[in-house]
């Protein structure tokens, strides 16, 4: 799984990935050993039954978490390395998370809920505003900047949280579960959204989900097993 997928280069690669949880003094063994490539510009599904380490990878991949062993680069940057503020800014600045519980601000507006991660960036309010229109409009949200996030509908709350984890205009998307708590008709809206952001941004992306028609539209598959990656789909 090293060198490239066709002409992408290789944008993560993690190698020997360990993380072991203790539980009542006794040790969970989640990954243990993982390899993985994730090429530029691609969408990466990741599948499989709870409890295998899905998400877990995802919080490792966005330094959320460090693993308890192995190795994580980023552009052949290994990122933990850097001390924990470091890697805040690291991750503030490349990485955007969508969860599958949007964790919207419900007394702020759609607007000011996408400003908040430039504004916590210390961009200029009115650049943060800028650009929080920008990604609003472009998610389809033009005429809902000023609603408060609790009028919204669950589709357009989502989408909120799209906006919000593009506003700084990050290399990586990282979403755990983005579709899993939408009817099928926001399911299906918010999955086309998050492949069109994908083509239009140069997105990196890398979806944990339970919804097989998503992961068919990603470009690779991979489950977990044993706390390795299996690849599925997509070499």
């Amino acid at each position: 799984m090293s060198g490239q997928e066709g002409s992408r280069p290789v944008k993560i690669q993690v190698r020997g990935l360990v993380k072991h949880f203790i539980t009542n003094g006794n040790v969970v063994e989640v990954l243990t050993g993982l390899d993985l490539d994730i090429y530029a510009g691609e969408t990466l599904a990741v599948v499989g039954a709870s409890g295998v380490g899905k998400s877990t990878l995802l919080h490792i991949l966005g330094t959320l978490e460090r693993p308890t062993a192995g190795s994580l680069l980023w552009d052949g940057q290994e990122v933990f390395q850097l001390d924990d503020t470091a890697l805040a800014a690291f991750r503030n600045r490349k990485v955007g998370f969508v969860f599958q519980f949007h964790h919207l601000l419900p007394e702020f507006d759609a607007l000011e809920n996408t400003m908040m991660p430039a504004l916590i960036a210390r961009l200029p309010r009115r650049e943060a505003q800028e650009l929080a229109e920008e990604i609003l409009v472009q998610v389809g949200l033009k005429d809902r900047l000023r609603h408060r996030v609790s009028t919204l509908s669950g589709g357009e709350q989502q989408r909120v949280a799209v906006a919000r984890a593009l506003v700084l205009k990050p290399e990586v998307l990282l979403a755990d579960e983005p579709t899993g708590n939408l009817d099928p008709k926001n399911a299906h809206q918010v999955q086309e959204l998050l492949l069109n952001l994908n083509r239009t941004r140069g997105l990196t992306s890398v979806i944990v989900t339970h919804n097989f028609d998503l992961a068919r539209e990603l470009d690779r598959e991979i489950t977990l097993k044993d706390g390795k990656a299996e690849i599925l789909r997509g070499g």
